[in-house]
């Protein structure tokens, strides 16, 4: 860089791999009920305790994505923040916002609508539509209340 007439190196090419976070308050007010399915009410109940309505609960949800990769020379930043953002935006919180996601969200029809569940569908949503070879998608957050947090690291890489 000095060679072409920099007067100041910032950064080098070979810089390490940058972790690069961005938080999603999601106002998720979903509608879920806790049902493993094949098991009778008494065990769901006993599973599940007061998520296990009958009616339904809600709750609004806050997510976590975090991506790594190399920082990009020509603009300084690992991820495009605006391109991030729409593709959350169109995968993830159009699918999940103002539902009933035990019926209204396909993937989570037959399987109890845990954070966890929630979490893998989230995955693979994203990692379905991911257009960048970096930076890679590392790590998913999905804070259901306080004290219920899931944080899923990715080990798949989007192809």
């Amino acid at each position: 860089a000095r060679e072409a007439g920099a007067k100041k190196v910032y950064f080098a090419s070979a810089a390490p791999a940058v972790r690069y976070s961005n938080v999603y308050g999601i106002d998720m007010p979903t509608r879920d009920e806790l049902i493993a399915p094949g098991r009778s009410d008494e065990e769901n109940q006993r599973l599940f305790g007061k998520c296990n309505n009958p009616y339904g609960h809600g709750h609004n949800y806050v997510l976590g994505i975090t991506v790594e990769g190399p920082v990009d020379p020509a603009t300084g930043v690992a991820v495009d923040a605006g391109k991030l953002d729409a593709l959350v935006q169109r995968e993830v919180i159009s699918l999940f916002d103002h539902t009933y996601i035990n019926k209204d969200v396909e993937p989570l029809r037959d399987v109890p609508a845990t954070t966890e569940n929630i979490a893998f569908v989230i995955e693979r949503r994203l990692l379905g539509a991911w257009p960048w070879t970096q930076p890679k998608l590392a790590h998913i957050r999905v804070q259901e209340t306080k004290r219920n947090v899931i944080e899923l690291d990715v080990i798949e890489s989007p192809v």
